[in-house]
């Protein structure tokens, strides 16, 4: 469980996106709908403020990483999101939940849009 930041500390929860070496195999047509629903799902946890972003990695070696999501909820509440994730209910991805500290300040979030 995550303690609380030390003075002087703030923390976000990072979600490091990795496709598993046994990843389902699905049709084009199916892994475009999972997709679709995976933007769907990101949306919506935007929309109720708890994603601060979230994209896709490039330019890179390994290539089982695919993405990060920076929340900012709790790590075990992450993990209870995270897990209704089209992508990682299909197989297609895991996601591996962490708790980030950094200094005040050194990170601005902005804060999320109030729903109407």
């Amino acid at each position: 469980m995550s303690e609380s930041p030390a003075p002087g500390m703030e923390r976000l929860t990072l979600v490091l996106l990795r496709r598993p070496d046994d990843a389902t195999d699905y049709p084009e047509e199916e892994l475009e709908r999972i997709q679709a629903a995976h933007i769907a799902f990101l949306d919506e946890q935007r929309d109720r403020g708890v994603l601060a972003a979230a994209g896709p990695f490039r330019d890179h070696e390994d290539e089982s990483l695919r993405g990060l999501c920076v929340c900012r909820t709790g790590v075990e509440e992450t993990r209870a999101i995270v897990a209704n994730d089209p992508t990682l209910r299909a197989n297609r991805m895991t996601g591996e939940v962490v708790t980030w500290w950094f200094r005040e300040g050194e990170v601005r979030v902005s804060e999320p849009e109030p729903e109407s």
